[in-house]
């Protein structure tokens, strides 16, 4: 919550924002739980995903959203799901192919 307080106090209005949670790769370190962060994601309407530095698990994938999201709201155009809400067009995370790993 402190970080939203901050990117609404301090960010241009209308900035999107995107909510990640790293290290997805070391389960047993969690700090926040994937429940809570869900939640948090869908009270202020924005994207979640889990990520890994390590694995490179969804660091393209969450880079790529918030771009498209940028696009889209800039005028530019977006192919396919056009439509869909935000989270729901996110996989489950798959602990055996840590390469590809979201949740929404």
């Amino acid at each position: 919550q402190n970080w939203m307080k901050s990117i609404k106090e301090n960010a241009s209005a209308g900035v999107e924002r995107l909510l990640l949670g790293n290290k997805c790769d070391m389960e047993a370190k969690r700090k926040v739980q994937k429940e809570q962060a869900i939640k948090l994601a869908r009270e202020h309407g924005i994207r979640f995903f889990e990520t890994s530095a390590k694995s490179s698990t969804n660091v393209d994938e969450a880079f790529s959203s918030l771009a498209r999201d940028i696009l889209l709201k800039s005028g530019g155009r977006r192919s396919g799901n056009s439509h869909k809400a935000p989270g729901t067009d996110l996989k489950p995370c798959d602990k055996k192919n840590t390469s590809k790993c979201s949740l929404g």
